[in-house]
């Protein structure tokens, strides 16, 4: 089995997925599984691309694109619809990866010279069939289940600044296509959860004095930096395309919390951290981080942004370093798998 056929693919989801073993055999399988990839199919250039064509108003295109990224953990629903499955989940609806499928597969069509994507719109329905509406006219589409990140366990039905971003994004990109004012109202709507601070039922979080929105919004923090970057891209979308200020007033206060605190996910100006996990970022996820970080530089202006991206790029990294990322990644990630065994 090489690398690229572990995991699914955008045409194909879900394709790396074996039969249920009985347990204890899948946790075992899934323990080896992890293992492999861990081990030998790490890899400097993990298949993300940026989209230079995203950004302005007139643009349907999205900031990044990639054929495999998070569609090992997809499967397709009679309707055409991502199902997210793990190890020890059920099969279920993640609204981030059905925003995210819908994204991607309208990137895919746009590059074929064509704006008609069906399988974008059927995302789209999808999310406004499925976003919740609250007492107070917010909208949110909520994470069904019990999940545990790190030491952290997020209790369902609960929200996520990276879900909201995702959702807003694509919703954006389907009133450029076809402008209907409901959409954006749901895009306004959507705002609200990034106003409230975590114990309030929110996103939001403070560090050394400065906003940060969180993907996953429990304590301890674990502070994930893509889904931090994910939900600032979907409130610019929303300032853009609705020319909201409020949308731009979270916007700005986002970009100024992850410029102060930029140093939290850098490891000696080679690589990200994979929040506070306490283990560097696996191949995809830095890949996901530098990437998504030039985008916002590109959008903002700022930097510090750029010149992180730039540190934590392999292509300016000897041997050396690489045998070291790899070693390090390796050795905290084995570290902090043991520490969750052991309770």
């Amino acid at each position: 089995m090489t690398p690229s056929s572990a995991f699914g693919t955008l045409d194909s989801p879900g394709k790396g997925w074996v039969p249920q073993f009985p347990y204890p055999l899948n946790h075992l399988w899934w323990g080896a599984r992890a293992l492999w990839l861990e081990a030998f199919g790490f890899r400097f250039d993990y298949p993300i691309e940026l989209v230079p064509e995203a950004g302005p108003r007139s643009s349907l295109h999205y900031y990044i694109y990639s054929d495999r990224l998070f569609f090992d953990m997809m499967e397709l629903d009679a309707n055409g619809v991502p199902c997210h499955r793990t190890r020890t989940l059920t099969t279920f609806y993640n609204p981030a990866y059905v925003a995210w499928y819908g994204l991607m597969k309208l990137e895919q069509r746009l590059r074929s010279g064509e704006t008609a994507c069906e399988a974008f719109w059927t995302q789209i329905k999808w999310l406004v069939d499925h976003g919740v509406s609250q007492a107070d006219g917010s909208a949110v589409w909520c994470f069904p289940v019990d999940f545990q990140e790190g030491r952290a366990l997020l209790k369902s039905p609960w929200v996520s600044a990276m879900i909201q971003g995702l959702a807003i994004s694509a919703l954006v990109r389907a009133h450029r296509l076809k402008p209907e004012p409901a959409l954006i109202d749901l895009c306004r709507a959507a705002l609200a959860v990034y106003r409230k601070d975590v114990h309030e039922g929110g996103v939001r979080t403070t560090e050394n004095g400065k906003v940060l929105f969180e993907e996953y919004p429990v304590y301890p923090l674990p502070r994930v930096l893509d889904g931090f970057l994910f939900s600032l891209l979907g409130l610019y979308d929303c300032w853009v395309e609705a020319e909201d200020e409020l949308a731009r007033s979270l916007f700005d206060e986002g970009v100024r919390g992850l410029v102060q605190n930029l140093e939290f996910w850098d490891y000696e100006n080679r690589w990200s951290w994979y929040g506070s996990h306490g283990y560097l970022a696996p191949p995809h996820y830095h890949t996901l981080n530098r990437l998504l970080l030039v985008a916002l530089a590109r959008l903002t202006g700022e930097a510090a942004l750029l010149r992180h991206a730039q540190s934590w790029d392999p292509a300016e990294m000897s041997t050396l370093d690489r045998l070291r990322v790899f070693s390090v990644f390796f050795g905290t990630k084995q570290r902090s798998r043991l520490k969750s065994w052991c309770g």
